[in-house]
């Protein structure tokens, strides 16, 4: 009785646990096959960017116009439909508090 009771523990161990993380790194492996240049990538360490030269093991990941980073292969953990490339700090201000000034009165 107690060898059917460990065989259906390991059953549901190997059920619960270890097939999610084969297919979740067959899905991986599928994403970094289809990988081609100008996807828009995501990295595991957040970093946005397209995909400027796929080599073997290596991608040259471009973050900013004229700027690539050479990054593993392995690292790309998804492709993003799409993503902010507007990087203009002006518009970040709210144009109300613009136009409003505290006035203090010297009371002395």
């Amino acid at each position: 009785m107690q060898v059917v009771i460990l065989f259906v523990m390991l059953g549901a161990l190997y059920a619960f646990m270890i097939v999610p993380q084969q297919r979740k790194m067959k899905a991986h492996q599928a994403l970094l096959r289809s990988l081609e240049e100008g996807d828009l990538v995501v990295t595991s360490s957040g970093i946005f960017g397209a995909i400027a030269e796929v080599e073997d093991d290596v991608v040259w990941l471009e973050v900013a116009p004229e700027v690539e980073l050479k990054i593993m292969k392995s690292s790309v953990t998804e492709k993003v439909a799409d993503f902010d490339t507007d990087d203009d700090d002006e518009n970040d201000v709210d144009d109300e508090t613009d136009d409003e000034f505290i006035e203090i009165e010297d009371e002395s």
